[in-house]
């Protein structure tokens, strides 16, 4: 993680675009506090394949059918 004050980071904003697009994880602080973490967006996040747990789950026939635990209050 690379810190930086929000004054040095207005003056090297591009090599700081640059550093987080490599990997590199930017914090910008003001008075010694963190304000703002630079993100690289353009990495794509895996699409979700349908149909991937097609079989693995279960459902019982009599799954919406009343409970013993309450037949006194039908």
């Amino acid at each position: 993680m690379h810190a930086i004050d929000v004054t040095q980071a207005q003056q090297h904003l591009s090599e700081l675009i640059d550093q987080t697009l490599s990997g590199d994880e930017v914090v910008i602080t003001k008075g010694g506090m963190p304000i703002i973490k630079l993100v690289d967006v353009s990495k794509h996040k895996k699409q979700r394949q349908f149909g991937t747990a097609k079989g693995l789950i279960k459902i019982a026939d009599d799954f919406d059918g009343p409970l013993e635990d309450f037949k006194e209050y039908q």
